[in-house]
């Protein structure tokens, strides 16, 4: 069975690297039906503004990457719904293994596992810990490209409004709601840029940190500041 894809992106001065993504996405989803909608949180719109290429969907959105994807959903007319973070890439083949995961209806949320674009021991350890943790948790992050049957995203009513924190709330509720989460075929590549910048093992451990006082009941709103402090990239890296 092939299904039809609504690849959202949302975006935040992303004007250098928004033309190479759109083709990335189209490459692996080469034959088949995918939607690529672009969501922008800047006032300017300026990745929006530097979208060359035709045919994808570009969504000016409120700012925040749980308003920016929600606001891209709503026009989005894929079965299933991906959402792909900008400074990520889907593994090849990727569609197919969603389909694969997705046929017999068992499931109806998922993502993939995470890899690293980068050839050294540590983030490389950092990723295959992050995966084992999403598959044991059932709660992968935004970096694993989640995606969810139009069905399921609509029951679950989108992400919710949060400043941090949106993919692991909207993986917890679908857990608690019977819906079955799966892991598709093959690796995500996300940037190392972000732990890079700040630092491999703080930025790792700060993460871990934030998550931990997430779970015991921290306000997302009390974190964004905690979070942010770690360094300068942009909040929908």
């Amino acid at each position: 069975m092939s299904l039809s894809y609504s690849v959202i992106v949302p975006v935040l001065g992303e004007e250098e690297r928004i033309n190479a993504l759109v083709d990335h996405i189209r490459t692996v989803g080469y034959g088949r039906r995918v939607e690529i909608l672009v969501a922008d949180g800047h006032p300017q719109r300026t990745t929006l503004a530097a979208l060359e290429r035709p045919g994808v969907l570009a969504v000016p959105a409120p700012r925040g990457r749980a308003r920016q994807m929600n606001a891209a959903a709503r026009h989005a007319v894929g079965e299933v719904l991906v959402f792909l973070h900008a400074d990520c890439a889907l593994p090849g083949g990727a569609f197919e293994a969603m389909d694969e995961l997705l046929a017999d209806g068992s499931r109806q949320a998922g993502a993939f596992d995470l890899g690293i674009r980068s050839d050294k021991w540590s983030l490389r350890l950092i990723a295959w810990m992050a995966s084992l943790r999403s598959r044991l948790t059932l709660a992968p992050y935004g970096d694993q490209a989640q995606f969810f049957t139009r069905a399921a995203f609509d029951a679950l009513g989108g992400f919710a409004d949060m400043p941090i924190l949106e993919d692991v709330d909207i993986m917890v509720r679908a857990r608690r709601a019977g819906l079955r989460i799966g892991f598709a075929k093959g690796r995500t590549l996300a940037s190392s840029r972000r732990w890079e910048a700040e630092g491999i093992w703080r930025r790792t451990f700060l993460n871990w940190y934030i998550i931990l006082l997430y779970m015991l009941g921290v306000p997302p709103e009390r974190l964004a500041p905690l979070h942010r402090a770690a360094g300068p990239l942009k909040e929908n890296s």
